[in-house]
């Protein structure tokens, strides 16, 4: 466990570095378009850095926000909170706070940037349908995601990738629509073809990025979850509810889809390849292993 999270945070670094080369990538070809500007090519190079900084500091509050999650106090739901104080207890962990999405779908995910700065979120449906057992190992396993540092990758995945994909659909219009045609840049076949790759390219990275957070991270908080309760069936049971119920969100947001507890998206086929979740079948049957060598 130790070794993930070391991996984790040299995974977070990583990513950041990649996200200001490809941003200062995208910044020279921009100044491509206006005869080679040198001023917007280091905008670029310090408006990355500056953003990566700031997701470091803020992701965490904006995929909350724009999931629509609403902080509770104990008050407003003492069942879940008792859940989650009982599992920070238990993990030797500060108590997150706590949110709920209003979704049917029964799903939940983490966030945050260190255990001391951390959120856990669920939806209406997963405490609609959940019992209290089937509820203590999901939110065991958005622990995990806490205790083992998976909330700082996945939260500055978020927050890079969306503004990766932002500047290659405006390198994208300008390069059909902006420009007098009398502009340098704008009748510079080269530039055109550049960035019709680099607006194809440049969500695939963003895909890229996210999908590097891996699937194995799932069945990692899986098994520190059960670890957690000491019974891997309660979580297993919750996996099969989920898979029976579907867990595919009214408010569906691809750049925040890897948070999630469960595949919040709508897509089958070819979007499952590059879904960051495993199939729910198989955690079910790796959790019922643990259970039977317990």
């Amino acid at each position: 466990m130790y070794s993930e999270i070391a991996a984790n945070k040299r995974k977070t670094v990583f990513i950041m570095l990649f996200f200001v080369a490809v941003i200062t990538g995208l910044a020279f070809l921009f100044s491509l378009y206006f005869g080679g500007n040198r001023s917007i090519f280091i905008g670029g190079l310090i408006g990355s850095i500056i953003y990566a900084i700031i997701t470091y500091y803020s992701g965490s509050r904006l995929s909350l926000a724009v999931n629509g999650a609403k902080q509770i106090q104990k008050a407003d739901n003492p069942r879940i909170y008792r859940i989650v104080e009982n599992l920070a207890i238990t993990d030797g962990l500060p108590m997150p706070k706590v949110y709920i999405m209003n979704d049917p779908a029964p799903n939940a995910f983490a966030t945050g940037r260190n255990p001391n700065n951390s959120s856990v979120c669920v939806t209406s449906g997963l405490l609609d349908i959940m019992t209290d057992t089937e509820l203590e190992g999901v939110l065991a396993h958005e622990m995990g995601h806490v205790k083992n540092y998976d909330i700082r990758v996945s939260m500055v995945a978020f927050a890079l990738t969306t503004v990766i994909s932002l500047i290659a659909d405006i390198i994208l219009h300008f390069s059909f629509f902006g420009g007098n045609n009398d502009d340098e840049g704008n009748n510079n076949p080269l530039f055109f073809v550049l960035a019709l790759v680099a607006a194809i390219l440049a969500p695939l990275v963003a895909t890229l990025i996210q999908l590097a957070i891996s699937r194995q991270r799932e069945y990692l908080a899986d098994a520190t979850g059960a670890l957690t309760t000491r019974y891997p069936e309660g979580l297993a049971s919750a996996l099969e509810k989920i898979g029976q119920t579907g867990s595919t969100l009214k408010r569906q947001n691809t750049s925040t889809a890897h948070l999630f507890f469960a595949n919040p998206l709508n897509g089958k086929g070819l979007a499952n390849l590059f879904s960051t979740h495993p199939p729910i079948a198989e955690r079910v049957a790796r959790l019922r292993g643990m259970g039977n060598r317990a």
